[in-house]
């Protein structure tokens, strides 16, 4: 690598307000990637009734088969990213995606809308490695964990968005003008993208001259794999997405099952605890991040295992209880700390790697989250669920979430804890 002069003409994200600018739209898309994916957990029970599926298909439908796509493509298209104009791969993403979202409002049938869900999927694959990447170039080192902590509150803005206005838009207009309400804005987000961010040069903020030549996809792999820091913050990560996964797709049919709430007012308060709650609580880990990082880089993992294992005691309480009040009012901690471990994980994830690996990177990281997270968290909830109904009846669902989400967050934090006694020798060893 040589030295590359900063030539203020030539970057286009020289003032703080330029780059300010485009992290807020690129989290605006971000928001409406999680406000399409998690609109579906706020009307799952309407639509199993008209269409009649099991809590199984349900599992399937907002875990393993949207997550197999999402993360099949996800790969060949963060490398495409690595070589090409991230921008404009990201501005087909949001359109295409939205575009699957909004006719998921005419289907007739399982198949169908399992079909329109693998639409979404692929759509999104497009979206978070290639953002990833054009946050990193746009900010230094420095701020790097607590600008992609922002970013990812799009996690957090969404579910709160797609909560908010699911819940409602099902109250007064039924569940299939809610996916067609909620889609159409994201193709105009879209064309929004295209007309006022620009691509970024890769490594100019780090100054640094980034090669044409892309290393092989083997390479990656071989390289991330080899750091102990990367295999157990991925694991647990994926522990945690699981856990969060699990959560955010059945807490509305948890709430509804079990303390008789309607979507309407459920969607408020889950838009409250879960969207509003964890986009304060994953920003703030990310400025943590940043801030004790600064002193100790082994800090980067330490908070998110403990805003991990501080999650268990509540989860407890949500379950247990028959007070819908107190369920309520308990969600608010899980919120707020569940993705914590996101902003600090990418920015891990990205300075354990070179300039022209990042999208590759955030893709292989994310693929290991969704796999665990999303691929299995939905749908061993919905199957165990479908399991204890001979059993206990409606509270099957109650004791499936209390069964498995408390134990694989205990195994999380362990996972994040042993990935930061290697960071520091795997940060000494990242190529440039």
């Amino acid at each position: 690598m040589k030295d590359q002069t900063h030539q203020p003409l030539h970057n286009p994200y020289e003032k703080p307000s330029v780059r300010n600018y485009a992290l807020v739209i690129l989290t605006l898309v971000y928001t409406f990637n999680f406000i399409d994916r998690q609109l579906l957990s706020i009307l799952q029970e309407a639509i199993k009734e008209e269409l009649l599926l099991s809590d199984s298909q349900l599992g399937l439908l907002t875990g393993f088969a949207f997550a197999m796509f999402y993360v099949t493509a996800g790969i060949p298209i963060a490398r495409l990213a690595d070589r090409g104009n991230r921008r404009n791969i990201v501005a087909i993403s949001i359109g295409l995606w939205s575009f699957m979202t909004a006719i998921s409002g005419f289907v007739q049938n399982f198949v169908q809308l399992l079909l329109a869900r693998i639409g979404v999927g692929i759509g999104e694959a497009g979206g978070s490695p290639p953002s990833h990447s054009i946050v990193s170039d746009i900010f230094p080192p420095e701020q790097r964990a607590s600008a992609l902590a922002f970013y990812s509150t799009g996690v957090n803005l969404g579910i709160m968005f797609g909560f908010l206005f699911g819940g409602w838009l099902n109250v007064f207009f039924g569940w299939r003008v809610a996916f067609l309400v909620v889609g159409v804005p994201g193709i105009v987000m879209a064309g929004i993208l295209l007309a006022t961010v620009r691509e970024p040069i890769r490594g100019l903020m780090e100054n640094k001259q980034v090669t044409a030549e892309q290393v092989p996809f083997s390479v990656v792999v071989s390289e991330l794999w080899k750091r102990k820091t990367f295999r157990h913050m991925a694991i647990g990560g994926g522990l945690n997405a699981f856990v969060g996964y699990g959560t955010v797709n059945w807490l509305a049919s948890f709430f509804i099952r079990s303390h008789e709430m309607t979507t309407g007012e459920l969607g408020t308060w889950l838009a409250l605890s879960t969207g509003l709650a964890g986009a304060v609580g994953l920003y703030l880990g990310g400025v943590m991040g940043d801030k004790l990082g600064a002193k100790d880089k082994r800090w980067y993992l330490w908070v998110p295992a403990l805003a991990t294992i501080m999650v268990v005691p509540f989860q407890f309480i949500i379950y247990l209880t028959g007070n819908t009040l107190l369920a309520l009012i308990m969600v608010f901690v899980p919120g707020f700390l569940q993705n914590v471990y996101l902003g600090n994980s990418i920015a891990t994830t990205h300075n354990l790697v070179g300039l022209r690996w990042r999208s590759t990177a955030s893709a292989l990281l994310f693929l290991i989250l969704n796999i665990i997270g999303l691929g299995l968290g939905p749908f061993a909830v919905g199957y165990l669920s479908d399991t204890l109904s001979d059993v206990y009846g409606s509270e099957s669902l109650r004791y499936a979430m209390l069964g498995l989400l408390p134990g694989v967050m205990v195994w999380s934090s362990i996972h994040f804890f042993m990935a930061s006694r290697t960071l520091d020798e795997d940060l000494a060893r990242a190529p440039d």
